[in-house]
């Protein structure tokens, strides 16, 4: 196991030396391909530690100024809240971020920067395509060890392709490793049915190699295990309207019983019986019960959210919605013993307007930046639940998926002016419901721009009103009519190719819209 982690910080040190001057970052990671290392098990198992850890890697570069390069586990924020509705500018926000919410992007704007991601991925492909080798050159590496680790590489590829085909469309689909500058080639863009076919291949296969348990709670949590794969593939088939693939994947982690709600609020006025712990357990400790799969921060590797999100008002850079509290989650005036936990002091604290989850120790004192390890939600159980109850509503299956959406609720104590009490029959109302519950639910946790962009485009954007009204509140009121107008192109919804890709790979071509 040392030699594993000296490896891993090998590779971590070696990190840093990658090369900017190509497109998609693909400079090979020297140290890491030399064919020299891949002759242990212990390397192999190195280099797939190392893609977990390039999802953790910081941003570069000082911020506000053109050198900044933001780090992924900043973009999976991003990419997420920043376009939609229960975030805002803040005293510390860029000129860059401030376009990205008033849908006025370009192409400079360094929030359209996928590089981070494309690192990753070249890290995947590395190991998909160079561990095989080391079977002949260590005989106690076995096939099954094999299969496991190539599960995790094509899983972390087909998650970051996937958060890829959803922030700009039509993206580049390399499958193969960047090993060497002589590797490196222009690519044009494949389209958006051509990057999620694929996802779906990749996960496919992960999912028949990957392990159920690797024998610890935060492996477990931490890397891919067979409910990982299960949740990205529900996540995939509700964006490509495959609603009973959606519900048998979800179906596969629910009955799996490995997971549940980590208890929240028990209520039968006048009796108000509050979880204390329910925040500690979730967010400030982490790897709950709840959590399926979640960016492994800790001490000696802290994220990037105190920065983002700090307390003192002087100097945040995101902020939450200044009527979240009204808008999202409602307040109760008549009784302060009655209040949705995930409010104030959970998402949110009402008082600073602070997005709470990655800041707060408790649900009333905070973090300091040395403490600013919370964990990055990729999928916790409620999101699961979620996502089910959203196919079943497609699937004509309204009374089901209302049935998990009041168990969310209960667990919350959601108030009762936050619910709009669809008839099991009116699929809209339905949509809505369960809309809105995830942006109670998950708010703040990179999910809300996705989710109303799939609700707005399913059944050829028959519901882009759901798009335009949330610009329509995201968005400064002297610059809403020009931003409903931009969104009525459906190739508004994604972002634009990066200036500097455009300009070293000259097969890329920027996305409609932006021309």
């Amino acid at each position: 196991m040392k030699k594993t982690i000296l490896y891993a910080i090998l590779l971590l040190l070696l990190l840093p030396s990658v090369g900017c001057k190509k497109w998609l970052d693909l400079k090979p990671q020297d140290g890491i391909i030399k064919e020299e290392f891949w002759k242990t098990k212990e390397q192999v198992q190195a280099s797939v530690i190392g893609i977990y850890s390039s999802m953790m890697e910081p941003s570069t570069g000082i911020y506000g100024r053109t050198d900044y390069i933001p780090s992924l586990a900043e973009l999976l924020f991003v990419w997420g809240e920043s376009r939609a509705d229960n975030i805002a500018n803040a005293t510390f926000t860029s000129s860059d971020d401030i376009a990205l919410v008033n849908v006025n992007i370009q192409a400079a704007n360094v929030n359209a920067n996928w590089r981070p991601f494309y690192r990753t991925i070249n890290f995947c492909n590395t190991v998909i395509e160079k561990a095989p080798e080391v079977l002949a050159s260590d005989n106690t590496f076995t096939q099954a060890q094999l299969d496991n680790y190539l599960s995790e590489a094509k899983t972390i590829r087909a998650l970051m392709y996937f958060y890829l085909v959803r922030t700009f469309g039509d993206v580049p689909l390399k499958l193969d490793a960047t090993l060497s500058d002589e590797n490196i080639q222009p690519i044009a863009k494949s389209t958006k049915e051509e990057v999620l076919a694929q996802i779906v291949k990749d996960l496919t296969e992960a999912e028949a190699k990957a392990v159920l348990t690797f024998g610890d709670v935060a492996s477990d949590k931490g890397r891919v295990t067979v409910y990982t794969i299960n949740a990205i593939l529900a996540d995939v088939y509700l964006w490509m309207d495959k609603y009973t693939e959606c519900i048998a994947a979800c179906d596969k982690i629910i009955n799996s019983q490995k997971f549940g709600l980590i208890r929240g609020a028990n209520i039968n006025p006048p009796l108000y019986e509050y979880n204390e712990n329910w925040f500690n357990t979730l967010y400030y400790t982490g790897n709950s019960n709840e959590g399926i799969f979640e960016l492994q921060f800790d001490p000696q590797r802290l994220n990037p959210y105190f920065t983002l999100f700090s307390a003192s008002l002087s100097n945040r850079r995101w902020t939450a919605a200044a009527d979240i509290m009204d808008r999202v989650f409602t307040v109760d005036f008549t009784n302060d013993q009655n209040y949705d936990i995930r409010a104030d002091g959970g998402s949110v604290r009402a008082a600073t307007s602070t997005v709470w989850k990655y800041i707060g120790a408790t649900t009333t004192t905070q973090r300091t930046a040395d403490q600013s390890y919370a964990h990055w939600f990729f999928y916790r159980y409620a999101d699961i639940l979620l996502l089910k109850a959203e196919a079943l509503n497609e699937t004509g299956q309204g009374q089901a998926a209302l049935d998990i959406v009041y168990t969310i609720r209960r667990r919350a104590n959601a108030l009762t002016d936050t619910d709009l009490s669809p008839a099991p029959g009116d699929k809209n109302l339905i949509q809505d419901f369960i809309l809105l519950e995830r942006s109670r639910e998950l708010c703040f946790e990179g999910k809300r721009w996705f989710d109303v962009l799939r609700n707005a485009k399913r059944n050829n954007y028959q519901r882009l009103s759901i798009l335009l009204n949330m610009v329509a509140i995201s968005v400064p009121s002297n610059l809403q009519q020009s931003a409903q107008a931009k969104m009525q192109d459906r190739n508004c919804h994604y972002m634009p190719i990066y200036l500097y890709e455009l300009q070293t790979n000259k097969l890329l071509v920027q996305n409609p819209f932006y021309k």
